[in-house]
């Protein structure tokens, strides 16, 4: 019986984004089913009291480096954003209000604001930016932005939100595989050890 990977992410990391990247290929050769979490990471550094490595000068320049040695060794592209950070709470919004109404919808929509974010250096806290970005990405606009203020929307992020802070999570990604948590892109071996192991 094959085993499933909850994966709970924000656009606005950059290590969750690698890890984006890479959780396709690992559920293949595992396997596993991927449990997308789209949570507000802002919210979970509110409750928990963390922050952005980011906003420590001196870890920041070290996580940049440390963030494309990891994109080179996967053979994907990265780019620091120079608008960072991102207030990512419609987007996240526009994630998880797919996922509960057009689920087959929600992973392109995510692949299209990493890459913009992650890839193309947009600006993605400018909504006209956001906007052509999701035109091109073949998205109505108008559409999505219903959808974010739809108040089922609101509250489905707020929830898994406060569950990952329930269940200890700190950061994005996290990942939960039986019951057992692992943070931080750097850890997918132990996700993949984990769902390769014998119940």
């Amino acid at each position: 019986m094959s085993k499933t990977v909850e994966f709970y992410f924000d656009v606005g990391s950059p290590a969750a984004y690698l890890a984006w990247m890479q959780v396709p290929k690992l559920a293949a050769e595992t396997g596993a089913t991927i449990d997308y979490r789209p949570m507000l990471l802002g919210g979970v550094f509110q409750a928990t009291g963390n922050k952005s490595p980011m906003e420590v000068p001196a870890k920041g320049s070290y996580m940049v480096t440390d963030l494309q040695r990891f994109a080179a060794r996967y053979g994907v592209p990265f780019n620091h954003n120079p608008h960072f950070p991102i207030n990512t709470l419609l987007l996240m919004r526009g994630a998880i209000g797919l996922q509960i109404r057009e689920p087959a919808r929600m992973v392109p929509y995510v692949d299209a604001v990493y890459r913009a974010i992650w890839v193309d250096g947009k600006n993605m806290n400018d909504p006209a930016t956001v906007g052509a970005v999701l035109q091109q990405a073949g998205f109505d606009q108008a559409a999505l932005l219903a959808l974010a203020a739809d108040p089922e929307v609101k509250d489905r992020l707020k929830a898994v939100t406060q569950d990952a802070v329930a269940r200890g999570v700190f950061g994005a990604p996290t990942f939960f595989v039986d019951g057992h948590m692992y943070w931080g892109q750097d850890r997918l071996d132990f996700v993949q050890q984990a769902l390769k192991a014998t119940p």
